[in-house]
């Protein structure tokens, strides 16, 4: 059955690839836009673009009206930043859109959450299911105000009327991926560290396997519900960033730093930084620490079980399709 769909953030690397995607299947989409950058990327892709942003309710409703579901896959992700720019993008846009679709009577609301919202203190989480409670730390303002954006999406279920549903992966990969731009960066300025040896477990997710997982929990999810959801086949950290970075050619380094280390020059930097008002971001920070200083595993069973999740595209497919890229 065709359905018109709203994606926000579809002129960003998950955005877009589920733009394509849902075209491809032959679905009306329409996508928010903020820009007349923005604007060319969706249309280009096959979306609809419509003008406006998280913090215009008018537009919001506006674009909203008339679609059967919402994709809300914009946010604020960085390692470093104010809370208020976090809150303000994360949270306070997340619950204007949640308005808006409710405005415009939209029955199906899918969020693209993070792993992430279950990360406290720095310590091995192996295996972690859904009854893990979300945490916040204030040195780590993405995950923390990831975490209360789902917070509102989950408490906004309304069942048979309002259908609301989260995704959480762990980190997203594929083609395109703009992190891997600034992994290379590093490593070619000669800053590139691993935490520890290396060796600590990881889960991933590419990025045809998230917008899988998108769409079937548009389909087949249960409202207030969070779903874990990844590749299936846990690596190591080592594993996963050398094997990113050979797809551009790049020798991964060996150079590596005790976390313990790593960590005391993580507060020393961002103390720097706020205290002479430093631009840009610092080298390291301890969010971009606790994404990937200790062991991180996913169950997926509970996405497997209700959404019928399986991936679709393995690690070695992602890998040769990155590095067939000219």
């Amino acid at each position: 059955m065709v359905s018109t769909y709203l994606v926000t953030g579809g002129s960003g690397f998950v955005g877009g690839r589920l733009i394509e995607r849902l075209v491809a299947q032959g679905h009306q989409v329409r996508a928010l836009a903020r820009n007349d950058e923005a604007i060319r990327i969706v249309e280009r892709l096959g979306g609809q673009a419509v003008r406006g942003a998280l913090d215009d309710l008018d537009s919001l409703t506006s674009a909203a009206r008339g679609c059967d579901a919402v994709f809300h896959v914009a946010a604020l992700f960085k390692v470093w930043g104010e809370p208020a720019e976090f809150e303000r993008t994360n949270v306070s846009g997340t619950a204007n859109l949640l308005k808006a679709a409710q405005a415009a009577s939209v029955r199906r609301f899918v969020q693209l959450g993070a792993a992430a919202v279950v990360m406290g203190d720095m310590e091995p989480m192996l295996r972690v299911n859904e009854s893990h409670p979300r945490q916040e730390r204030s040195w780590a303002p993405y995950s923390a105000s990831k975490a209360r954006s789902e917070a509102l999406v989950l408490n906004a279920n309304r069942p048979g009327v309002f259908e609301t549903t989260v995704v959480r992966p762990p980190m997203i990969w594929g083609t395109g991926m703009p992190t891997l731009d600034d992994m290379v960066k590093t490593v070619k300025a000669g800053q590139f560290r691993w935490v520890g040896d290396g060796s600590q477990g990881m889960s991933t997710a590419h990025v045809d396997n998230v917008c899988h997982a998108l769409e079937l929990a548009v389909e087949k999810g249960r409202g207030g519900e969070a779903y874990f959801v990844s590749d299936g086949d846990d690596s190591t950290l080592k594993d996963v960033l050398s094997n990113l970075l050979l797809t551009r050619g790049i020798t991964p380094p060996r150079a590596s730093a005790p976390l313990s280390i790593v960590w005391s020059m993580a507060s020393a930097m961002e103390w720097f930084w706020r205290a002479f008002s430093r631009q840009g971001e610092p080298p390291m920070t301890r969010q971009m620490l606790r994404l990937i200083g200790a062991p991180f595993t996913l169950d997926t069973s509970k996405a497997q079980r209700d959404l019928g999740f399986k991936p679709v595209v393995s690690r070695e497919q992602g890998l040769k399709a990155m590095s067939d890229q000219p």
